[in-house]
């Protein structure tokens, strides 16, 4: 299998620049009529999973399986199998970090051969980006991808992620520049480790060295615009993979509606391969 970088790159080319989110918070079980427990979860993921064939990558956020515990976790498995089965790459959102043993325990859950494995997986580094070895030496071996948590929409993250180090570098862009040596092994390939900065900063880190996707959360319905993402941060062309979820999932309960809706998105993103 080749490494997680070629693939999304591949992928990006052939099926387009968009992140797909499978978001089942409470609210939205309601308002497409399933029952808030773990077969409406189930029903949910179902109508994604039809929904979202053919596109080229689909993020669960994983909380919202585990507040089902056992069964939620036995539905996201499910889910997982379901779209990597249709060719689709997938990219668990599941933010884990810590440090030792228990960081690797992490790896093999998200990046080695457990059922919960995926193409990819998010991560925080704000225990030190080098905490986050165990994840990447088992994703790499796997090869399957990271990305790396570096500058949020959220303003909580901004007293962090905006701190600077001891050469006035913010730490959001220390941990860019750490992603970028990590993939410079891997050159002149696509890299398998990639950042997350939000659709909305007005300062973004600078990704132009990255040699590896930056996931950009929030747009639609969270404020980011579609056709403003271009260069954000110095990105270069087909280096953007914007997620969206609920601009799309708001279509919802019909599959047909919530694939057209998606369609719209891809559409709109396009330019950025």
């Amino acid at each position: 299998m080749a490494a997680f970088g070629v693939r999304l790159q591949q992928a990006m080319r052939a099926r387009g620049p968009l992140c797909l989110g499978i978001d089942p918070h409470p609210e939205l079980l309601a308002a497409w009529g399933l029952s808030v427990d773990a077969s409406g979860l189930a029903a949910f993921s179902e109508i994604c999973v039809t929904a979202f064939e053919g596109f080229a990558v689909v993020k669960p956020q994983v909380a919202f399986f585990e507040a089902y515990g056992s069964a939620g976790f036995a539905v996201l498995e499910r889910t997982i199998a379901a779209l990597r089965e249709r060719g689709v790459l997938v990219l668990a959102d599941a933010k884990r970090g810590d440090i030792g043993s228990t960081m690797a325990a992490y790896a093999a859950a998200w990046a080695g051969e457990s059922p919960l494995a995926c193409d990819a997986v998010t991560a925080s580094p704000y225990l030190g980006f080098g905490s986050l070895q165990p994840l990447l030496d088992v994703a790499a071996a796997h090869d399957r991808g990271v990305f790396v948590l570096a500058a949020t929409s959220n303003p909580e993250g901004a007293s962090v992620q905006h701190a600077t180090v001891g050469d006035g570098t913010s730490l959001a862009q220390s941990m860019v520049d750490a992603a970028a040596a990590v993939n410079r092994v891997a050159a002149p390939a696509f890299g398998s480790v990639g950042v997350v900065v939000g659709a909305t900063l007005a300062d973004p880190p600078d990704v132009s060295a990255l040699a590896g996707p930056v996931l950009v959360p929030g747009v639609g319905a969270q404020g980011g615009r579609p056709e403003a993402l271009a260069g954000l941060g110095g990105a270069r062309a087909g280096q953007l993979l914007p997620a969206v979820s609920r601009e799309v999932l708001r279509a919802g309960p019909d599959p047909v509606a919530v694939r057209a809706a998606a369609e719209r998105m891809r559409e709109a993103v396009s330019y950025l391969a």
